[in-house]
C-alpha cells in the first residue's frame, strides 16, 4: 500500500500531519531519517507522495524522473509524486510562497529585496521575488559574497524574508539581523512558524512594519500538494480555513494583569472551557523553588524572584495551545514579553483598584502600595495587552468576553 509524509532531518515540532489531516482522509505521516535513509526510502519508491524539508530539498532534484518548470527554474524539490514508478518532482512552496504574499498584501516589484539565508526555501524566496518584479534580490548567507559582515551596504532594503532556521524553536530568542538598521524597510517574512513569532517578526511589530510568518505558507503549499498526490482540486478556501483553525489551536492566551485581579482563577476556567492545558507561573515558580513566593522574597528579594520568574516564562511562552497565567510584574522586563508574545495574545484583565487585594503579596501589602503599583502599571498593561478584559463582576462573564474577543480576533 502507498503511504504518504513529510521527509527531513528533523521534524519533532512539525505541524504538516496536522494540516494535511484536514486536507483529506488519508494516510500521512513524518520520516526524520538521515541521508543514507533517505536515499534509501526515496529509491525504493514504495510510496505515494512525499513532501520534502530540510535538508534534502536540492539532493532529491537528480533523484526524480521529470521536474515541473518552477522546480527546474528554483532547482528546489519539495514535492515528490511517484506515478507508476516514476517520480515526479514539484516545488509547491513556490505556489505557497506567493499565497502568503499576496494574503498578507505584500508587493515585492519595484523593491529590493533582502533574502536571508542559501538553502531551499532560499532558491524559492528569489525566485518569487525575481517573477513578482523585485529592482533587486540579495542573499545573504554566512561566506557568501554578501554576508552578515557586509550586510550594512544593504540596509537600505525595503523588504526582508527570513528562509534561516535561525529563531526557530528551541532557539527562540536568536535572529540575524537588528532591524532598525533598515530604515526603508516596508515588509518582513519570516518562513518560520515555531515560535509564531520570531524574535525578527516581534521587532518589526514593535517597530509597525508589516510582516507575517510562515504558516500560510505552510498550509497552502500543503494544499497544493495534495493536490499532487490524488490528481485532485482543493477549494482555495481551504487554505485560509485550516490557517486560521491551526493559528487559534496553536496560539496561547496570556493572562496579565494587577495582583489579585483574577488571573488564576479565570485562567483555569478558561482553560477548562477551551480544553487547553493551563500554566501558572507564580506556582511554576514556587515548585522550582520549593517554596512560596512570599518565602522567596523574605529570603532572597525581588531580584532573585525576577529571576525565577523569567526561567518559568521562557518555558511556558514556548509551548503551544495553552492558557498561561503570569504573575503582576512578569511584563515589567521586555524579554518576559518577547518569551510571552512569540506563540501568544496577551489578554489584560482590568479590575477596578477597590476590588484588588492585598493578602499575600509581598509588592502590595496596602491600599497605598497597591494603588502606587497600580498607577506604576497600569500604561504597561494597556501597552501590552491585545485584548483588555473588565473582571469586576463574574468569572463566568469575564471568561466568555475573552473567547468573544478571541474568536473574533482569529476569524
Amino acid at each position: 500500500m502507498l503511504f504518504y509524509g513529510l521527509v527531513g532531518e528533523n521534524l519533532t515540532h512539525s505541524f504538516s500531519k496536522r494540516i494535511h489531516s484536514m486536507l483529506g482522509s488519508y494516510f500521512y505521516d513524518l520520516f526524520s531519517v538521515d541521508k543514507n535513509k533517505f536515499n534509501e526510502l526515496i529509491n525504493k519508491r514504495e510510496f505515494g507522495g512525499l513532501n520534502i524539508t530540510i535538508p534534502y530539498k536540492q539532493s532529491v532534484l537528480p533523484m526524480c524522473d521529470v521536474l515541473s518548470d518552477n522546480a527546474r527554474e528554483i532547482g528546489s524539490v519539495n514535492t515528490v509524486v511517484n506515478k507508476n514508478g516514476k517520480l515526479y518532482g514539484y516545488n509547491t512552496d513556490y505556489l505557497g510562497f506567493n499565497y502568503m504574499l499576496k494574503e498578507n498584501g505584500f508587493d515585492l516589484a519595484n523593491k529590493k529585496v533582502l533574502i536571508l539565508g542559501g538553502g531551499g526555501t532560499s532558491l524559492t524566496a528569489s525566485v518569487c521575488a525575481k517573477n513578482a518584479g523585485a529592482s533587486e534580490v540579495v542573499v545573504v548567507s554566512r561566506s557568501g559574497k554578501n554576508n552578515y559582515e557586509n550586510i550594512s551596504k544593504h540596509f537600505d532594503s525595503q523588504i526582508v524574508i527570513n528562509t534561516t532556521p535561525v529563531g526557530m524553536f528551541p532557539n527562540n530568542s536568536q535572529s540575524l539581523i537588528n532591524l532598525s538598521n533598515f530604515e526603508k524597510c516596508v515588509g518582513v517574512v519570516d518562513v518560520i512558524y515555531n515560535p509564531l513569532s520570531s524574535r525578527l517578526l516581534l521587532q518589526a511589530r514593535e517597530l509597525e512594519i508589516p510582516y507575517c510568518n510562515g504558516l500560510l505558507m505552510l498550509v497552502a503549499q500543503a494544499k497544493y500538494a495534495s493536490e499532487l498526490f490524488f490528481d485532485t482540486n482543493i477549494p482555495d478556501e481551504k487554505i485560509m480555513q485550516i490557517y486560521k483553525t491551526l493559528s487559534f489551536d496553536l496560539s496561547n492566551i496570556i493572562l496579565i494583569g494587577m495582583p489579585s485581579c483574577g488571573k488564576t482563577r479565570i485562567g483555569k476556567q478558561l482553560a477548562s472551557t477551551l480544553n487547553r492545558p493551563f500554566i501558572d507561573t507564580d506556582a511554576m515558580i514556587e515548585s522550582n523553588a520549593k517554596m512560596t513566593i512570599p518565602e522567596i522574597f523574605e529570603k532572597y528579594g525581588e531580584t532573585e524572584f525576577r529571576r525565577l520568574e523569567e526561567i518559568a516564562i521562557k518555558s511556558a511562552g514556548a509551548k503551544n495551545g495553552v492558557v498561561i497565567a503570569t504573575g503582576g510584574g512578569a511584563v515589567l522586563k521586555k524579554e518576559n514579553c518577547y518569551n510571552l508574545k512569540q506563540n501568544g495574545t496577551m489578554v489584560f484583565i482590568k479590575r477596578d483598584i477597590e476590588k484588588l487585594s492585598s493578602k499575600g503579596r509581598p509588592l502590595s501589602q496596602n491600599p497605598e502600595a497597591i494603588k502606587a503599583l497600580y498607577n506604576q502599571r497600569l500604561p504597561i498593561y494597556n501597552r501590552c495587552g491585545d485584548i483588555i478584559v473588565l473582571n469586576n463582576n463574574s468569572v463566568d462573564n469575564c471568561v466568555q468576553n475573552i473567547i468573544e474577543e478571541l474568536e473574533e480576533a482569529f476569524i
